[in-house]
């Protein structure tokens, strides 16, 4: 039966009101706390849930000191998830937004991708956004399939992890080793209305013992291609690239005992995206853009228990090369990212009430392009220490204190200190800290030597006495668990001051002449809100869940909105499982309207809007389980003549696939 049967033409009107009667339903159970954890939806609302994000040790997900979630195996099973991006859609404070071209990149409570660290199993990999224009490639590294569960924390967690996790973390969780040979194939189609954006992908994972309880091997292996969208209001050119993607990976994992592992790890691939574009000028001209993007990462790890408590050490290799190729025209030069990473901690017990740990950090960048400086090539050396306690007060009540103080060779130290507190009291668990976290500048912008010309418009320098940009978050949080519900809210402020910006320092606003311009700590912003989560089981086989962000997001330095940040926004999902071996869930994700403020003239309203997608899956078998849908039910947030979305949201597609367990 066709997919496209599965929506009457008469749910299209209907989706693409905005709010729905289904938005709005959910909304007033927002504002009327009825939720409650599904059965049908277990990863994000077990409340039992064991994560390691927040303290390097591991917690329970409602006394975690932190706002977490959780987004499990399963959950990514029932979807299409292409991207990383893809699989965080939807969850608490998470929205994503337009880095530049026609790709996403991650933000978390309002605050610029680039403040949101993407971490492997824990250990950090290229933060390519600050090297790299345009940057998606951090959102690509492991497919859904490699993937366990992704821990994500929605705050500064620089205590501990140190640069780039201003505004959040975002920890994936790879799948290892079992004690008996296991694997699983995943398999996706997806055909939209208009023409281009086709997807396919093939996904395999395999692991178990080569030697029983001693050594295990994890393996992957990925293939994706995404077609290129036209854009039909310039005939030629890209409305979306095309991508075409390899991953893998394999790990060795070598437990001499009971209380030590080794993991040696290889992670690869390589992608392909290649774009048309229009040059604009007194000769405009359509050309092919085409990117080649090669990453790896090597990481050697040991985790061990003795006598006296536990240790980690790490050792780390990543890299990112980007070469680009244009006709007609001149392309970018190549671009080469790499970071040396050595880690680790210490952890033990004094008395019954504290548990500290103490680590350190070396890492070691560095980035070939021949902007950055004459020589074409720069590092920069990070050292780091930090020490945790985590201190039972009383019985139910936890206290977290930690500090950490980095070390750069350019712009000297910085401390991040954070202090948390959790109280459960029954059926309630109440939390509420404050923290601080930091970005270093790029070596971009530290370089006295970097120039770049951007457009004909302008020239641009780079600042060596540029600041880190700092940010102070307070938050305070409640949750209750009921008998099949659940619900929480949380209220925060993020203060940040320092912010990077492009400034213009000479010729400003001369007609025919190019604007000289650097970098520039100048601005201050405040990010403050309130997030809604929760769920209810409504009957035996129906389920919703749901959650709700308010975000004021306000530049105190121009006393205005921040732009490209919805005041409002939300996500739900309502779930059916009239029998055990079907499920049908609705999805629903509300964006609200966003501020543009263009070079000339005045800001531009970007209009509120909601996506809907359905996804059905039948288990055949015990190890066949075939998928089918509709993504952006409503054909919702396309690009018009007069306006531009941040980054061109696909339209209306049907998607089948299969996952196969064996």
């Amino acid at each position: 039966m066709s997919l496209a049967r599965v929506v009457p033409p008469a749910l299209k009107p209907f989706l693409a009101s905005t709010p729905s009667l289904l938005f709005a339903a959910v909304l007033v159970g927002l504002a009327g706390n009825t939720f409650a954890a599904s059965p049908m939806e277990s990863g994000a609302t077990d409340l039992d849930a064991v994560v390691v994000t927040a303290t390097a040790s591991e917690r329970t997900l409602d006394t975690a000191p932190a706002s977490m979630s959780v987004i499990t195996r399963e959950e990514l099973a029932a979807r299409p998830v292409y991207d990383l991006a893809d699989a965080l859609r939807g969850e608490p404070g998470i929205g994503l937004t337009g880095v530049g071209l026609d790709r996403r990149g991650v933000s978390v409570r309002g605050m610029d991708p680039s403040y949101t660290m993407t971490l492997l199993d824990g250990m950090r990999v290229n933060n390519s956004i600050g090297a790299i224009a345009h940057s998606d490639y951090d959102l690509g590294w492991m497919p859904a399939e490699a993937i366990e569960r992704v821990e994500i924390v929605r705050g500064p967690m620089s205590s501990l992890y140190g640069s780039e996790a201003l505004g959040g973390v975002v920890n994936v969780i790879s799948r290892s080793a079992t004690d008996a040979w296991r694997g699983s194939l995943r398999a996706n189609v997806g055909e939209p209305d208009a023409a281009g954006g086709a997807r396919r992908q093939m996904a395999v994972y395999a692991g178990g013992p080569l030697v029983a309880d001693t050594l295990g091997l994890s393996v992957f292996a990925d293939r994706s291609r995404t077609d290129e969208t036209p854009d039909p209001l310039v005939p030629g050119t890209s409305r979306r690239e095309a991508r075409d993607a390899d991953s893998g990976s394999a790990t060795l994992s070598w437990t001499p005992g009971e209380f030590h592992r080794v993991d040696l790890r290889w992670l690869g691939g390589r992608e392909e995206r290649v774009r048309h574009g229009l040059q604009s000028g007194s000769n405009p001209y359509i050309y092919e853009s085409r990117d080649e993007v090669d990453r790896e990462q090597w990481a050697l790890s040991h985790r061990g228990r003795w006598g006296w408590g536990e240790s980690g050490l790490r050792l780390s290799r990543a890299s990112l090369d980007k070469i680009n190729e244009r006709a007609p025209g001149t392309p970018t030069g190549p671009q080469h990212l790499r970071d040396e990473i050595a880690d680790g901690h210490l952890a033990r017990m004094f008395g019954e009430r504290h548990r500290v740990t103490v680590g350190g950090e070396w890492r070691r960048e560095s980035l070939e392009d021949a902007l950055v400086n004459d020589a074409g090539e720069d590092e920069a050396t990070h050292r780091a220490v930090f020490v945790q306690d985590e201190i039972t007060l009383a019985d139910g009540w936890d206290l977290v204190l930690g500090d950490r103080y980095d070390r750069h060779q350019r712009f000297g130290g910085q401390h991040s200190p954070r202090a948390y507190l959790v109280h459960e009291r029954g059926d309630w668990v109440f939390k509420g800290g404050a923290g601080r976290g930091f970005k270093a500048p790029t070596l971009k912008q530290l370089s006295p030597e970097y120039y770049a010309s951007i457009a004909g418009l302008l020239e641009l320098f780079g600042n060596p006495d540029l600041r880190p940009e700092v940010s102070t978050t307070y938050e305070l949080a409640v949750q209750y668990r009921g008998d099949g519900w659940h619900a929480q809210a949380t209220a925060f402020e993020n203060r940040l001051r320092d912010l990077i910006e492009i400034v213009c320092v000479e010729r400003c606003g001369q007609p025919g002449v190019m604007e000289i311009r650097t970098y520039r700590n100048v601005d201050r912003a405040r990010l403050a809100g309130i997030e809604l989560a929760g769920a209810v089981d409504l009957t035996d086989t129906l389920a919703l869940e749901a959650n709700y962000t308010y975000l004021d997001a306000r530049d105190e330095e121009a006393d205005r909105k921040l732009e490209m940040r919805s005041h409002h926004s939300g996500a739900a999902t309502l779930a059916w499982a009239p029998v055990d071996a079907f499920t049908g869930r609705l999805r629903a994700e509300y964006i609200g309207s966003q501020l543009e403020y263009p070079s000339r003239g005045p800001a531009i309203a970007v209009p509120a809007d909601t996506l809907y997608a359905l996804d059905l899956s039948y288990r055949i078998t015990d190890a066949l389980t075939l998928r089918g849908g509709v993504e952006n039910i409503g054909d919702a947030r396309q690009d018009s003549i007069d306006l531009q979305y941040p980054y061109p949201q696909l339209g209306r597609s049907y998607h089948v696939g299969l996952n196969l367990s064996f």
